[in-house]
């Protein structure tokens, strides 16, 4: 016999919102374990206390971007649609089954008035990070950093091309005293003085997104998008910093002043950081090794013009500053350029007659010159870090943890596009996505902890 359940969504039910959420559900572990008071403290100062209308508990307004970011609802109509129909979603941001739902443009009309330019998003991200620091989530002491690319909300065929001015590197002073340091030394005359000129270069500019980058990079994807630069805590595999740039900005370029702020902000005393390829540059290696701290960074491939002699094969004197060719002829130091670049050049008069000559170079004259950075040395410390025991062991966690982080950020938390245009609304996904991931992996942890505990 058939029945029909027509008339039991019809009926009335007395039920308690507490009874119908699982137990077990991950948002009853973010509830329990997160202390969400301090939004309040931050947003305080935003809100009129005796005019206007009654505005939203800035904590529920704040859940339902959480939310959003926990279940990569990329709509903000949607998570509102999402808020009504699921009884967890209600459960943590304290509403009732009869409860009107916060209206999606609540959320839009302060990201626009009330959050512009300011740092709320990074100050809720750090608060998550100082709360794993008490729970002991969070050493601080071994670092992996890398980035991963985002897809901007841009149409990479609609762009413009300008002429903009490269900035002039951060460690230009020190590079520049270390170059007259270095052509003192070697009896040579300081260059002449004069003023950094930035360099002009022709970039795509999108018409849709400006403030994105257009990216060019091997075995990557071309179009625009910005760079999410992460740096994720060995212990527990946390997330401790987020920059967001244009894609067309290297990797290595933020990553020593986001090191330094990392130790300000959190107070870490960082021993060893795992890093990529791309920041195998002089600078960062020099500044890690004044910094005291072990860096492991992965090998970057150079390939030599075919048939020449690659660099490695000319063998480096230290204490009488020569190179030696594989024929085992010296090659002098002739001068220190303003790059910071030493040059050793061989006798034209031996290299003529050399039976390994067209081996070597191709020059008219018969010279062959190799260059030597003056900070060289960092650079050659950094590679033997690199092919220690405790470097390699070092150096293999990074597909455990940074890797990981970027997986499940796209993944589970709709990272791989951008919701929004605007540097600031990218800065905003970045920064939330890896709040809720640290949320999350705390939760889950403590959680567990306690029930064995």
């Amino acid at each position: 016999m058939l029945r029909s359940n027509r008339e039991k969504q019809q009926s009335y039910e007395f039920v308690s919102i507490e009874d119908l959420v699982p137990q077990d559900h991950l948002l009853r572990k973010v509830d329990k374990y997160i202390d969400f008071s301090f939004i309040d403290d931050k947003v305080r100062p935003l809100y009129c206390a005796d005019n206007g209308r009654p505005a939203i508990d800035p904590t529920v307004l704040f859940k339902m971007i959480f939310l959003g970011y926990f279940y990569g609802i990329r709509s903000e109509r949607q998570l509102e649609r999402e808020i009504q129909t699921n009884l967890a979603y209600r459960w943590f941001l304290g509403l009732g089954l009869t409860d009107k739902v916060p209206d999606h443009t609540t959320i839009s009309w302060n990201r626009r008035t009330r959050f512009k330019d300011i740092t709320i998003f990074q100050d809720i991200f750090d608060e998550i990070v100082l709360q794993a620091i008490s729970h002991r989530m969070v050493g601080g002491r071994v670092l992996v950093t890398d980035s991963t690319h985002v897809k901007a909300n841009a149409n990479r065929h609609q762009y413009t091309k300008e002429q903009v001015l490269q900035n002039t590197k951060d460690y230009m002073g020190e590079l520049n005293e270390a170059v007259k340091d270095d052509r003192k030394n070697h009896g040579k005359k300081p260059l002449k003085s004069r003023e950094e000129v930035n360099e002009e270069k022709e970039i795509k500019v999108s018409k849709t997104d400006p403030d994105s980058g257009y990216m060019i990079r091997d075995g990557k994807p071309e179009g625009f998008f910005y760079l999410d630069h992460r740096t994720v805590d060995m212990k527990y595999n946390l997330i401790t910093d987020v920059h967001v740039t244009p894609g067309n900005v290297h990797d290595s370029v933020p990553y020593l002043s986001r090191l330094d702020r990392q130790r300000e902000r959190f107070g870490f005393q960082v021993e060893a950081v795992a890093l990529d390829s791309g920041y195998l540059t002089t600078p960062i290696c020099r500044g890690l090794q004044n910094r005291k701290i072990f860096a492991v960074i992965a090998h970057r491939r150079f390939h030599p013009r075919q048939g020449l002699f690659p660099k490695w094969k000319f063998e480096y004197d230290a204490k009488r500053s020569v190179y030696r060719c594989p024929a085992q002829q010296e090659l002098h130091y002739r001068t220190t350029d303003r790059k910071g670049y030493r040059q050793y050049a061989s006798d034209p008069a031996q290299c003529q007659h050399c039976p390994l000559l067209s081996q070597c170079t191709q020059s008219r004259n018969h010279r062959k010159v190799v260059t030597r950075h003056v900070w060289e040395d960092s650079k050659e410390w950094v590679r033997s870090n690199r092919l220690s025991p405790s470097g390699k062991k070092l150096y293999r966690k990074r597909k455990e943890t940074i890797e990981r982080s970027f997986a499940d950020a796209k993944e589970l938390h709709g990272f791989r596009y951008c919701r929004l245009r605007g540097l600031p609304n990218v800065r905003e996904q970045s920064l939330m996505t890896a709040a809720v991931q640290n949320m999350k992996k705390m939760a889950i942890h403590l959680d567990r902890q306690e029930k064995q505990g």
